[in-house]
C-alpha cells in the first residue's frame, strides 16, 4: 500500500490523512482493526531541522504493518490506516500530550505524562532513534492545527467503525495494530507484545486467544510489557460497555531491515503468519 520512500506534501488533500477499507461484502465481523502508525507522508510544514536524515524522520514508523494487514477485509475486519508520518503527529496519543519542552507555550493546566515529557507526545520532540526532530520550538497554534487536520479526523473516522460495529453486532473489538523495534526487547525477546492494560480493555478470553494463536506460529508473546497500550486502547477498552481494544506489537526484526527502510528476508514467514492469525480471528468472530 505504501512505498519505502517518505512522501513530502505542501497540502493534505481530503481523505489523505488515512484510509478506510471496509470488510468485505458479506463477511463483516465486529473486529476492527488499525494500523496509525504506517503512515508515510509528511507534510511540508513540519519544518523540521534540516540536518535531520530520512532515516532519522522515519525511525518510529510502524514499518509496513498496514501491508502485513492485506488479508483484514476478507477476514471480515474493517481497516483503518493512517497515512501521516508519525514524526509529524502521533495518532496513538491522546490530544492534550502537549510537551512543554516543544511547544513554547503549551499549556500549564494538566502536567504531561512521562512519554510526553520523554520527548514522545502528541507532537513528538524526538525521533524513534532519539535525535531531536526540531532545531526550533513549535507554537500551540501550529500544534493544534496538526491535531485537527490529521488527529480528529482519524480518531472520528474510528469511532464510526466502532459505533457500526457495536450497532451490527453487540459488540466492538479493536485490535490496534503496531510494530516495535528489534532493540526494544532484546535478542531473545518477544516477537509479539500484546497489551490490554493490564487485563482492563478486553475481555480475558481475547488476550489469551491471541496469545495461542501467536505461539502456534512459534513466536514469543509478552503481556503488557512494555507495552501495555496507548491512547486508542484507553478510550476503546470498555468492555462492560461492549467495547473492547488490544494492542498488538510486532518485533520489526522478524520482517524488516531497520538500516535499509525495506523488508527483509523473513517478510514472507511473517506476513504468512499475521494472516494466518488474522484468519483466525475471522473465523472466531463470524460464529
Amino acid at each position: 500500500m505504501e512505498s519505502s520512500t517518505p512522501l513530502i506534501v505542501s497540502g493534505l488533500a481530503s481523505g489523505a490523512t488515512f484510509e478506510v477499507l471496509a470488510a468485505s461484502a458479506g463477511r463483516a465481523t465486529p473486529l476492527v482493526f488499525a494500523s496509525p502508525h504506517s503512515g508515510t507522508t509528511y507534510p511540508e510544514d513540519m519544518g523540521a531541522a534540516a540536518g535531520l536524515s530520512e532515516r532519522s524522520l522515519r525511525s518510529a514508523e510502524d514499518a509496513a504493518v498496514d501491508r502485513l494487514l492485506d488479508g483484514a477485509t476478507a477476514a471480515g475486519a474493517a481497516l483503518i490506516a493512517g497515512r501521516i508520518g508519525r514524526a509529524y503527529v502521533d495518532l496513538n496519543r491522546a490530544p492534550g500530550d502537549l510537551d512543554p519542552v516543544l511547544i513554547a507555550d503549551a499549556p500549564a493546566s494538566a502536567p504531561p505524562g512521562a512519554k510526553t515529557l520523554a520527548g514522545y507526545g502528541v507532537a513528538p520532540r524526538l525521533a524513534g532513534d532519539g535525535t531531536a526532530l526540531y532545531a526550533r520550538r513549535l507554537n500551540l497554534a501550529e500544534v493544534r492545527e496538526r491535531i485537527a487536520r490529521v488527529h480528529a479526523p482519524y480518531h472520528a473516522a474510528l469511532a464510526e467503525l466502532m459505533q457500526a460495529a457495536h450497532r451490527r453486532h453487540g459488540r466492538a473489538v479493536l485490535i490496534d495494530w503496531h510494530s516495535m523495534p528489534a532493540r526494544a526487547t532484546g535478542p531473545n525477546g518477544p516477537e509479539v507484545v500484546l497489551g490490554d492494560r493490564h487485563g482492563a480493555a478486553c475481555a480475558a478470553a481475547l488476550t489469551r486467544r491471541l496469545r495461542v494463536l501467536f505461539e502456534a506460529l512459534g513466536w514469543r508473546v509478552a503481556l503488557n510489557r512494555p507495552y501495555a497500550g496507548g491512547y486508542a486502547t484507553q478510550i476503546w477498552g470498555r468492555p462492560e460497555e461492549g467495547f473492547e481494544a488490544v494492542q498488538v506489537e510486532l518485533n520489526r526484526g522478524m520482517y524488516w531491515d531497520e538500516a535499509t527502510g525495506a523488508p527483509s528476508a523473513g517478510w514472507g514467514r511473517c506476513r504468512s503468519g499475521v494472516a494466518r492469525v488474522v484468519a483466525a480471528l475471522g473465523e472466531d468472530f463470524a460464529a
